[in-house]
């Protein structure tokens, strides 16, 4: 478990090194609507939080292993790039050529496998006992979730505690950072979202304990999870209120409208949340609410064509 003073702590490690992200409104959403846009955080997403408040902890020149679809991957090879360590990581083989690319970038190893065959978090495994490194997992840890958590944070110390948060749901680890901590400063209602065509936490909420799934194909890459994780899990089922589902199609609806009204490149992982709100699957009205815009890491052509009329 974490506590609030974790996702306190890590904002003091990550103070100055990351970016603390603009609260920003829309007159179409409503003044009460308060969107987080993480899309403008280093790396292109929220995960640079978690991975760096991890990364930071472990001894100059470690060596770190990572398996992601690839906003964890960047944030890795990124934190590894600033803190002197020596990045591996495992990405699936069709993981967006933008974001393989820019994990190459940011100067990480990067190991190919098959996300529908194999077991990740067994080749990772592996990779790290031939390497002797350390694994940085994507969220089932409490230094990652708490250093995700420190998104929510900043906003209700921005903007306010809210009525109800919006989070996106992959893993969980944003999620459980982020319930922890806003529920510690009053925010009455916490929902995650997750795609419709793989409804993993769902299933879990209705089931009482963690349910898997076989890894699903969305437009979604970055919540492509087949089963909470484990520490996520055990904060979030306390502290989350509800879980809801959105479309592929509702998400590019989300992002056209982010892009054409708010001037945001957001990818559709990160427009789950706003994707809810603007379908009224979380009703507005009761309260403000905060959404967070969990990443924007797409490529323009593959944006372009997700955005076409035929595509949606």
């Amino acid at each position: 478990m974490i506590g609030p003073e974790d996702v306190r702590a890590a904002a003091r490690v990550l103070d100055g090194v990351a970016h603390r992200t603009p609260v920003i409104t829309s007159r179409t959403l409503g003044e009460g609507v308060l969107l987080k846009p993480e899309n403008l955080q280093r790396g292109g997403a929220f995960k640079f939080r978690g991975a760096y408040n991890k990364i930071s902890s472990l001894p100059h020149g470690a060596r770190v292993v990572a398996f992601s679809s690839g906003n964890h991957a960047q944030a890795v090879a990124l934190a590894s790039s600033l803190i002197g360590a020596d990045a591996t990581i495992l990405m699936p083989e069709d993981a967006p050529a933008s974001k393989l690319a820019a994990t190459r970038g940011y100067g990480a190893n990067v190991v190919i496998y098959d996300r529908y065959t194999g077991d990740r978090e067994a080749i990772a495994a592996a990779l790290a006992d031939e390497l002797d490194a350390e694994i940085v997992p994507p969220y089932d840890d409490p230094l990652i979730a708490a250093g995700q958590g420190t998104a929510a944070l900043e906003l209700l110390e921005d903007a306010g505690v809210v009525d109800t948060l919006v989070v996106p749901v992959g893993g969980g680890g944003l999620i459980a950072g982020s319930a922890t901590i806003a529920k510690s400063l009053g925010v009455r209602r916490v929902v995650g979202v997750e795609p419709a065509a793989g409804n993993d936490w769902q299933q879990s909420f209705a089931a009482g304990e963690i349910v898997a799934i076989d890894v699903t194909r969305t437009i979604a890459d970055g919540l492509q999870t087949h089963a909470p994780g484990k520490l996520p899990w055990a904060v979030a089922s306390q502290l989350v209120d509800e879980i809801v589902t959105v479309t592929d199609a509702q998400m590019v609806d989300a992002m056209r409208f982010a892009f054409e009204r708010l001037k945001l490149v957001i990818e559709p992982s990160g427009a789950v949340g706003l994707a809810a709100v603007r379908e009224g699957i979380v009703p507005t009205g009761s309260g403000p609410i905060g959404i967070v815009i969990s990443g924007g890491n797409v490529a323009a052509d593959r944006f372009a064509q997700l955005l076409a009329p035929s595509s949606a």
